[in-house]
């Protein structure tokens, strides 16, 4: 009698835990995992006395129970991990393809004025974002053009290292002054507004 008191008792009790636990626990992926062990603990209380009769070692069953359960949300928070990067990187293939086709189409812009006015040609083009996470127009904090000498035609443009052309100061230097006209230029035709624009010669001063 004494072992049938005690095990209701159990039952009681586990119940009560039970109820407390579901109501503290958040609403979670986890949570479904935490009902499904709470379950089967409770399964476990209510068959314990025919357990008791087969001999039964209930505490090697929930030793197994929880480690199946452990490795079942393992394997699920591992594949959602493994989504979440997928996810990532598509987005960083999306957004580094976006970016290559906005540089050659602003390239095939600026190339016929670029060749015809200072025989210079644009090699590359780099963008930077005030945030990097969100590549907008309205994040676009600079670009940076990379211009070599034309191989067509002569009076070339002199190469200079990178500048950043500053209004203020008069030009007085014939580099200079093309490469203020080549960054007036590709703002007008880009339609740059209110957007940092840097020339880089590649290869240096002739």
């Amino acid at each position: 009698m004494e072992m049938v008191i005690q095990w209701v008792t159990q039952i009681i009790i586990f119940l009560l835990v039970a109820s407390l636990i579901d109501l503290l626990i958040p609403a979670t992926s986890m949570k479904k995992y935490i009902k499904l062990v709470v379950g089967l603990i409770l399964v476990l209380i209510f068959l314990k006395p025919i357990f008791m009769l087969f001999d039964f070692n209930a505490q090697d069953a929930l030793e197994r129970s929880f480690a199946q359960i452990e490795g079942e949300a393992m394997e699920a928070e591992q594949v959602e991990n493994l989504t979440k990067i997928q996810k990532k990187e598509i987005q960083a293939s999306q957004t580094a393809y976006i970016l290559e086709e906005m540089a050659v189409q602003l390239k095939d812009l600026a190339e016929a004025p670029l060749q015809e006015e200072y025989q210079a040609a644009i090699t590359h083009i780099d963008f930077r974002f005030s945030d990097e996470s969100n590549p907008t127009y309205e994040s676009l904090k600079e670009v940076i053009v990379f211009l070599q000498e034309s191989s067509m035609g002569e009076g070339a443009v002199n190469a200079v290292d990178d500048v950043v052309i500053n209004t203020d100061k008069p030009v007085t230097d014939e580099s200079e002054a093309d490469t203020e006209g080549i960054k007036l230029l590709l703002q007008e035709v880009w339609e740059l507004k209110n957007k940092k624009l840097t020339i880089s010669w590649e290869g240096g001063a002739p």
